[in-house]
């Protein structure tokens, strides 16, 4: 595993500074000689010395990396959690977001998906047969295309495909289609789960899909999304995909409040 850069150079700065102290204190060799807190430190010494000591003490990079992921979840999740509650409404109540399983759940799901996210496709026969065998759950969709043009299209097509009484079938159908998408690809998948395709295009020029779209970007970003799938199960934030089994641990949780 490769570390990100800004990350290996946060721990080395930290090491250094770790390393710097060690450099004063009683026990580090040579301590005995006076130290002026006034010298200049030999960067090139001071470089070797982080060196070794992290080729030597290997796990203090693995130390620093837990804790910093340990802290940017809580941070994201804090974050996701005031953003929950700010914009609850918009989460779970926009009219203009499609809602399957039970309209009237005592549990919502909220998804935001991409059609074109491997990771989405991968989470989608978990969530459909959750939300199915539950009976009692509300799943609410907020397209967030950001994986290309492509992933726009299918976007508005889903949107579009409300017009029809058609959503949760070109839903479900983009998100098993394994190949690539592209606008004529697109038109084919709905014409097989038998939407109107001409009047389908026609829907799709209206502006106010891409009002909602907007409006699902600005939520993602209030809640930190970084990437596709996330979700929001009653108070709690899950980035990422979920299978079968943690969701109906979520939903059980988010049922006991």
């Amino acid at each position: 595993m490769r570390l990100p850069l800004l990350l290996v150079c946060g721990i080395l700065i930290a090491a250094g500074g770790f390393v710097a102290a060690r450099a004063t204190a009683p026990d580090f060799p040579n301590a005995s000689q006076p130290v002026s807190t006034g010298s200049t430190v030999d960067e090139g010494a001071m470089g070797r010395i982080i060196h070794d000591y992290l080729v030597n003490h290997p796990e203090v990079l693995v130390e620093s990396m837990n804790a910093l992921e340990r802290k940017q979840n809580q941070e994201r999740d804090a974050t996701a959690l005031k953003a929950i509650q700010q914009h609850a409404k918009e989460l779970t109540n926009d009219p203009d977001s499609p809602v399957s399983g039970n309209p009237n759940g005592d549990v919502t799901i909220v998804e935001f998906s991409d059609y074109q996210c491997p990771y989405c496709k991968r989470a989608f026969p978990a969530v459909k047969s959750v939300v199915a065998a539950d009976g009692k759950v509300r799943l609410v969709h907020k397209d967030l295309p950001i994986l290309g043009e492509a992933s726009h299209i299918a976007a508005l097509a889903a949107l579009a495909a409300r017009n029809q009484n058609k959503h949760d079938a070109l839903h479900d159908a983009l998100m098993s289609f394994n190949g690539k998408l592209d606008r004529d690809r697109i038109l084919q998948i709905a014409s097989s789960v038998g939407i109107d395709v001409d009047r389908l295009q026609q829907d799709m020029k209206d502006p106010k899909l891409e009002a909602i779209l907007q409006r699902n970007e600005a939520l993602a970003r209030e809640l930190d999304v970084r990437g596709t799938p996330a979700f929001v199960v009653g108070r709690q934030f899950i980035p990422g995909a979920v299978d079968a089994s943690t969701l109906k641990q979520l939903i059980a949780a988010a049922r006991k409040g």
